[in-house]
């Protein structure tokens, strides 16, 4: 039986984000019982951050789900998720600052957020059809076809790159406001920071997922050409 031995970069990838995934939920859990002595709740410290910043076009809204908060710039609208909205929790707030670090990103113009919201429908087409346009290059015997798969690829590689300094900019955003605003206690503001660290990690550990398959798909189109 053949094995296709770079299956074993996917692998390694899959490993590397499922213990970045539990590490961020258990952390998140952790400091979910952790209430803020304050007892503001997570979209009330999100009001005030964007107030605070100036921001008064951003609509904040409650959207189903488990940490799926995120910022839509096009729609000017920060969504919180169920388990943050409504919460006064250390965890929650953290979160829900790190969005508002978002707008206050595209306030600013924060090129870093600019360069990643262009990247995102030529992530989408790489995403799509980078392994069709490989697998129809190996079966027609065409490297140069497959090779343009692995170029679409690439692209998904830079998405994941640029989300890194946006991510962690978000959090250090964050965190400072959280601190100048003493919406946290000291001992609070650490529990935020770890939390967002390791939501953090999750962003490195998919840009590292994706570099291991961008690798996997240099070695099957290479190996390919090698038998030709």
């Amino acid at each position: 039986m053949y094995f296709d031995i770079t299956y074993i970069l996917v692998i390694i990838g899959a490993i590397i984000s499922m213990i970045a995934s539990m590490n961020v939920n258990g952390t998140y859990r952790r400091f979910s019982t952790v209430m803020s002595s304050r007892g503001i709740r997570a979209e009330e410290a999100a009001q005030r951050i964007l107030n605070s910043a100036g921001i008064y076009d951003v609509r904040i809204e409650r959207i189903r789900g488990n940490l799926t908060d995120h910022y839509a710039p096009s729609e000017k609208v920060l969504r919180l998720s169920d388990t943050v909205y409504g919460s006064s929790s250390v965890a929650a707030i953290g979160v829900a600052a790190h969005e508002c670090g978002h707008a206050i990103q595209h306030q600013v113009g924060y090129a870093p957020l600019g360069l990643r919201s262009l990247s995102v429908p030529i992530a989408n087409i790489g995403s799509v059809l980078s392994w069709p346009v490989i697998l129809f290059g190996l079966i027609i015997g065409s490297t140069p076809i497959a090779q343009i798969g692995v170029i679409l690829f690439i692209a998904v590689v830079f998405f994941q790159l640029i989300t890194l300094p946006v991510e962690f900019n978000a959090s250090r955003r964050a965190l400072k406001v959280l601190n100048e605003d003493r919406m946290l206690d000291s001992e609070e503001l650490k529990g935020a920071k770890k939390v967002l660290s390791a939501a953090a990690m999750t962003y490195v550990a998919a840009l590292f997922s994706t570099i291991l398959q961008l690798l996997r798909l240099v070695l099957i189109v290479n190996g390919s050409r090698r038998r030709d």
